[in-house]
């Protein structure tokens, strides 16, 4: 039998993988979450240790193909989804944080169900096989980096919703090396100034690549453009951000989500993500960005 490791994390995480456009406003809406004991029977997260097949019936641009169309589709419901938390808060109701984080997960899990059906109907996919073969190009992840990057950024998002810490995981690898180690606890004010410098260098990494595609002539207004862009950006940016983290600060993400469940409903913490939300917005509109 195969778990999967659990641990806090933040829908202010979350929206940084969805393109960085919402992840201010899960911060700045102070929503926090415990940690998640519960598992899923997604497919990245509890596959059946049945051995299916040894051909390969799927290939690594069909993974590729479906892993971006799942991300792509589960990143709007992650926005709706903070759209509505917003408006509820902001009409004074205040939800217990481990009923939002469980009511969160389970929204995101219902839609996501659909999403494979009809992900899968389209790409004229099998469950099982696609599985298998994910897992076998996950394996090999130097040998398809493409496949690497779709899933891992997918299994991001979801590990932000869910509180599971799932990237990085194959059954035959369990939890990744870098999973583990030796907690960090910041105080408010060591997260306001982590805060700062990692969504500053995701708004500056998610302009840079909006004035590449600029200067390559790719219009950001056209959907296939935007699209393209919002995976590139959630995965570049996101990771530019994390290392920015660790190599000035010395700061895991699994710390830095922690201190924002810890401290996010502290006024000067939630006024910071909210000043910084502003100066985001400002910036990509100014880089020509649609807002999501």
């Amino acid at each position: 039998e195969k778990s999967t490791p659990t641990m806090p994390s933040s829908p202010t995480t979350l929206a940084a993988v969805a393109a960085g456009c919402t992840l201010l406003a899960y911060g700045a809406s102070r929503l926090t979450s415990k940690k998640s004991t519960s598992s899923t029977d997604l497919a990245l997260t509890d596959l059946d240790d049945e051995i299916l097949s040894e051909e390969d019936c799927i290939s690594a641009d069909d993974v590729v193909a479906i892993f971006d169309k799942l991300f792509l589709t589960m990143q709007n419901v992650v926005v709706q989804l903070s759209q509505q938390v917003q408006q509820i808060q902001m009409s004074g109701q205040m939800i217990p944080e481990a009923q939002l984080r469980q009511l969160l997960k389970a929204e995101f899990e219902r839609a996501l169900v659909a999403c494979q059906v009809q992900v899968f109907e389209e790409n004229d996919v099998d469950a099982d096989c696609l599985e298998e073969a994910t897992w076998e190009f996950m394996e090999e992840g130097e040998k398809y980096p493409k496949v690497k990057r779709a899933v891992e950024r997918f299994q991001k998002l979801y590990e932000s919703i869910s509180g599971e810490e799932v990237v990085g995981w194959t059954p035959n690898k369990g939890k990744t090396p870098t999973a583990g180690g030796s907690k960090k606890e910041l105080s408010a004010e060591e997260l306001i100034k982590a805060a700062t410098l990692y969504f500053e260098t995701l708004t500056e990494k998610m302009v840079e690549i909006a004035k590449e595609y600029k200067a390559a002539g790719k219009d950001l207004k056209d959907p296939k453009v935007s699209q393209q862009y919002q995976m590139e950006a959630s995965s570049d940016a996101n990771d530019v951000a994390e290392e920015k983290l660790k190599s000035e600060m010395d700061i895991q993400m699994s710390d830095f989500r922690a201190a924002v469940d810890k401290h996010s409903r502290v006024p000067a913490v939630g006024q910071t993500l909210g000043m910084l939300q502003i100066k985001q917005q400002q910036e990509l509109m100014a880089a020509g960005v649609p807002m999501m």
